[in-house]
């Protein structure tokens, strides 16, 4: 039996390994959130359902700013949600705002090799 996949939790000191270092093998969609913010709340279970389905092709990782605010800073956050999708150790193209699941997997596909 295959366990689900997860949304997996980043902050400055793992996000190198986890997301930087990752993205050179596979898309690593890193979603910039916030506890208060309700976009990002409905968010959540529309990333965990694309991360359960991934078949490891991509990650989902999530980065809690108000936790993070200096990764949040180093990447510019402005809005909530923040999508950052980064391949080969750089941030390769970025939304703001609650996306469907059918427009984020449109961006990661464009990345899968």
């Amino acid at each position: 039996m295959t366990h689900p996949l997860k949304v997996i939790e980043v902050d400055i000191d793992n996000f190198a390994v986890k997301v930087l270092a990752k993205s050179k093998e596979l898309p690593v969609l890193v979603d910039f959130t916030a506890d208060w913010c309700a976009p990002c709340r409905f968010m959540t279970p529309v990333l965990n359902k694309m991360a359960n389905n991934s078949h490891g092709e991509f990650i989902i990782a999530k980065v809690d700013t108000d936790e993070q605010q200096k990764l949040a800073g180093q990447y510019g956050i402005r809005g909530f949600p923040t999508f950052k999708l980064f391949r080969h150790g750089k941030v390769v193209e970025e939304m703001t705002g609650a996306k469907s699941e059918k427009i984020l997997r449109e961006m990661i596909n464009r990345h899968i090799d």
